[in-house]
């Protein structure tokens, strides 16, 4: 979504189709009336014909919210939730799973709106908006939460890249000691137009507070995997600790982004500054 526009207008590209879907999984989707950041549609009215739902989801204990009477508690117009595909026996619903059948039964939600029935656990966040147009919001496990606030690692990182002089953003969430929840932190890589100040006016005007990262890294390049996905297990390792890091670091303390020496390192780990 964050490219979408730019990339339709500087190519004069005269339609988008995107699609959202998985090789081993029963949920698909197209958007075909090419409805920005969308991924596909389910109107109300063909609700019934659609196995698709969402459900409300607690990114803490990365389980699905269940209510008083057991079952799962369906999302409603704007609210984030996992993304279910409903098990049935005809071809659009199936579920095959993986070769590895233990594998493919983790997959797998029971009694997820009335007792027997099966649902398929996508992994993935989604919101769906009044129209019935779905937006992919986050995989789980990539959200992370901070002052009581779900916070999405692809929607920051969309934020940060309409920021000048960023050319990538890779968001992750990091621990930091006397404090609940991770912190936002974004590994960056940036051209020579690039301002700290500059950054921390733009995320103070497109973020919400609990959003905005608490700690910035300047990167030469970000690392990906061999499908092409951003790598965070090693840069969650190395926190915001100066001594691991050579490249530049920055923190945001009330009076903007600052430089995170060793000082400031030790300051925020007594306590010092305030979250």
């Amino acid at each position: 979504p964050d490219v979408w526009e730019t990339l339709v207008t500087r190519f004069a590209v005269p339609n988008v189709l995107e699609f959202y879907g998985s090789t081993e999984g029963n949920v698909s989707m197209f958007n075909f009336d090419g409805k920005l950041g969308a991924i596909g549609r389910a109107p109300a009215y063909l609700r019934k014909s659609f196995n698709i739902r969402l459900v409300k989801f607690d990114v803490d204990a990365e389980v699905v919210v269940r209510g008083p009477d057991g079952f799962c508690v369906e999302c409603a117009p704007g609210e984030v939730g996992e993304c279910l595909g409903e098990i049935k026996g005809d071809a659009r619903s199936s579920y095959t799973g993986y070769a590895d059948k233990a594998a493919s039964e983790k997959k797998i939600l029971h009694d997820v709106f009335k007792a027997g029935d099966s649902y398929f656990a996508t992994g993935d966040l989604m919101r769906q908006d009044a129209d019935g147009y779905f937006y992919f919001v986050d995989r789980i496990g990539d959200t992370f939460r901070w002052k009581g606030e779900n916070v999405s690692t692809g929607e920051v990182a969309a934020g940060l890249l309409t920021a000048q002089g960023v050319r990538e953003a890779n968001v992750y969430g990091v621990a930091v000691e006397g404090q609940e929840g991770r912190a936002g932190m974004a590994a960056l890589v940036v051209s020579p137009e690039f301002d700290i100040k500059t950054l921390s006016d733009h995320v103070a005007a497109v973020l919400p507070a609990y959003a905005q990262p608490m700690f910035i890294r300047i990167q030469p390049e970000l690392a990906a995997t061999g499908t092409f996905k951003q790598r965070k297990v090693e840069l969650v390792a190395d926190g915001f600790d100066p001594a691991r890091i050579r490249s530049a670091l920055y923190f945001k303390s009330d009076k903007g982004y600052i430089k995170l020496t060793k000082a400031v390192h030790a300051k925020i780990l007594a306590g010092g500054y305030r979250f």
